[in-house]
């Protein structure tokens, strides 16, 4: 990539360039768009025309502050579909800009690079809000001091593989009623084994979506499997799905169900905010001694 000689195409007056855009959804797709009048390809991926998109002009700020810009297109069932925005698939994809010379895509320099914001649609067409790399400076970080664990379940700083036997289950389901799932069968794991945890869908329209599970029981040798929200897309009986064991971030549900109390992100023994305001008594014993 050539952005000296990019540079000196600009500097010639009679330039031939176009915007070309990536989109890369959390589930790995990718989604390549250009605004000149044929398709483009470089960096192993093809930006297809014809797809009616066009961009705001960048704002592009110095220091800390976002940079801003807007996406809009039509909707295709090639490209960005109404169903997939609807069912969430775009929410907070990341996204890359490039100004290319269409002679020659070698020649071209990286504008932008952030990821999608709120995205709104009408009248057959989209319009989604481009966010930069500094809007996630907006994020608070750092811990709290807790008794309970700070960690997500399966990440880094938790240890535990959710791919362990005994703590990950498929199966197909058997019946649906909106955020409510029956599977025949499904017995093996305690009641509310998996509440806490995640349902992801491996087949059917709705592949590729997951939500948290809100409850989780057993009767008449059925499981039932209640979501906190719905989907945003159709699941069948017969659909494949996974169900990943849940925590609820307390000190025993870590060490006697995940066996995982070296990595506990808590402070159990933190007192009681009435701590603050006790005082000497004969009623109970004030010796100093281990609260365990």
């Amino acid at each position: 990539m050539s952005v000296q000689d990019l540079d000196l195409h600009l500097k010639t007056g009679a330039t031939g360039v176009s915007r070309c855009w990536r989109v890369t959804r959390m589930d790995a797709a990718q989604f390549g768009f250009t605004d000149h009048d044929c398709d483009l390809v470089f960096d192993g991926t093809t930006f297809r025309a014809g797809t009616g998109l066009s961009a705001a002009a960048l704002s592009q700020t110095t220091g800390l502050s976002v940079d801003n810009t807007e996406a809009v297109g039509a909707l295709s069932d090639l490209s960005i579909t109404e169903a997939d925005i609807f069912a969430g698939r775009f929410d907070g994809a990341e996204v890359e800009a490039w100004l290319v010379q269409w002679a020659n895509p070698d020649n071209r320099v990286l504008q932008f690079r952030g990821s999608l914001g709120e995205i709104t649609r009408a009248n057959g067409a989209f319009s989604a809000e481009l966010r930069g790399l500094a809007e996630r400076m907006n994020v608070p970080t750092g811990r709290v001091y807790q008794r309970t664990c700070q960690a997500v379940l399966g990440d880094a700083e938790c240890g535990f593989d959710l791919a362990t036997t005994g703590y990950v289950a498929e199966a197909d389901v058997t019946t649906t009623d909106g955020r409510r799932f029956t599977f025949d069968g499904l017995t093996g794991f305690e009641p509310r084994w998996f509440e806490r945890g995640r349902m992801q869908v491996l087949t059917g329209t709705a592949a590729g979506l997951s939500g948290a599970v809100k409850l989780d029981r057993i009767a008449d040798n059925l499981r039932m499997v209640e979501l906190w929200d719905s989907l945003r897309d159709d699941i069948a009986p017969g659909d494949a799905v996974r169900l990943t064991a849940g925590c609820d971030k307390w000190m025993e549900t870590c060490r006697l169900k995940f066996v995982n109390l070296v990595n506990f992100q808590g402070f159990p023994d933190i007192p009681n905010e009435d701590w603050q305001v006790a005082h000497p008594t004969r009623l109970s014993s004030r010796n100093g001694g281990t609260r365990r």
